[in-house]
């Protein structure tokens, strides 16, 4: 038995804000893009790769109790999204930072092995990048 994963959520508060980091900077593919009872969420991944990342708002299919709380960690910055992989981090970082994405970390070589950098997304996500 295989198990895989197929999908992840980031919760952003602004999918057009979102879609120029993840899309522009990181240079995922938009899957998907959809807008319901007055929410968005859109999918997005890397070519190639059969995993589907959704930017979902965080008011969205919960309650506004629970919603303002999602809010609150994603506006602080509480909250990491992902750690992507790069053949060439230092290209990588240099585009993303060329965004005017905010650099937590510039490239360095961790004590436990990995070369990686971090960023915050426009609604405040860790998003760290390391060297493939």
């Amino acid at each position: 038995m295989a198990v895989n994963v197929s999908a992840m959520f980031i919760p952003v508060h602004d999918p057009d804000a979102a879609l120029g980091f993840y899309r522009d900077a990181l240079g995922l593919e938009v899957r998907n893009d959809v807008a319901s009872d007055g929410f968005r969420w859109v999918t997005v991944g890397a070519p190639g790769q059969d995993l589907d990342i959704v930017l979902s708002q965080p008011h969205g299919g919960r309650s506004r109790t629970e919603g303002d709380a999602l809010l609150s960690l994603v506006t602080q910055g509480s909250l990491q999204a992902a750690i992507f992989r790069s053949d060439d981090l230092d290209t990588t970082f240099e585009k993303v930072r060329a965004s005017g994405a905010e650099v937590l970390q510039e490239p360095v070589s961790q004590p436990w092995g990995a070369r990686d950098c971090a960023f915050r997304d426009p609604s405040g996500n860790l998003v760290r990048i390391a060297q493939a």
